[in-house]
């Protein structure tokens, strides 16, 4: 693996032992409500500056677009970090959430690492080069049929707005879609997309931090990345990633 990765992987795997800690304990920890059924623990807060730390260490003029600090540091090259994609997984003890890591150097995505320290699986996309699931390259699944598919979304429901848009796109795929998921983990519905666990994967309202890193990972195991408003997903949150032969059934299921 490249420098960064590297770093990338350290930093993962330090954070995830914290938030292990934490979970073994059936403790979150101090909790922080950030807005409506939004919240931050402790294990977020303690994850996230290990990771932050570990990679300033290395390269200290690099910047951060954090989940639970925000933006920090530099502009040519950023670090963008969910140090619990799943919070509200890991606070009931649902083993189904990851820390997801990825860096963007003069506006393009170079990398990408989610790891879940549940099931100790790390996902690893270097732009250029194919996505991997520990050290074994991934690629999707041979979907084609909308009905024969399982398909993952979810609603971040601290953002009620966009929830009349949401409900009957889900209805549509409900009725033709092989089966719906919903896990509480943007970023690990995104490498399960990449691995072919999932066949694709839509929500809208997300975060940069939920999906950076799992787009990439898609994208580099032969998928598609290709919102329904045909918007930047890092900027609009508006995310539709699955195998190509299933996209265009899924834009008119979508589009209505």
């Amino acid at each position: 693996m490249e420098p960064l990765t590297n770093v990338a992987v350290t930093a993962a795997r330090l954070a995830s032992e914290t938030i292990l800690d934490y979970y073994r304990r059936s403790d979150t920890g101090e909790l922080t409500q950030k807005g409506p059924n939004d919240y931050a623990t402790e294990a977020d807060q303690r994850a996230e500056a290990l990771i932050i730390d570990t990679i300033a260490r290395r390269y200290p003029e690099h910047g951060f677009i954090a989940e639970e600090s925000g933006v920090s540091g530099g502009a040519d090259t950023v670090w963008i970090i969910d140090p619990i994609d799943g919070t509200a997984n890991f606070m009931r003890g649902l083993p189904h959430f990851c820390v997801s890591i990825a860096c963007r150097v003069d506006g393009v995505l170079t990398l990408g690492v989610i790891y879940d320290p549940v099931r100790n699986e790390l996902f690893t996309v270097e732009r250029g080069r194919g996505a991997e699931l520990d050290g074994r390259r991934i690629r999707i699944s041979g979907a084609k049929r909308l009905n024969n598919a399982l398909i993952a979304s979810g609603f971040a429901n601290r953002q009620d707005s966009h929830i009349d848009s949401w409900i009957p796109p889900f209805k549509r795929l409900t009725a033709s879609a092989g089966g719906m998921r919903i896990s509480g983990s943007a970023a690990l519905d995104l490498a399960y997309v990449a691995c072919g666990r999932l066949d694709a994967f839509w929500e809208v309202g997300l975060k940069p931090w939920d999906i950076a890193a799992g787009m990439m990972l898609v994208r580099a195991a032969g998928g598609i990345v290709a919102p329904p408003d045909d918007s930047d997903p890092l900027e609009s949150g508006h995310m539709l990633a699955s195998t190509p032969k299933l996209m265009p059934a899924l834009h008119a299921e979508i589009n209505g």
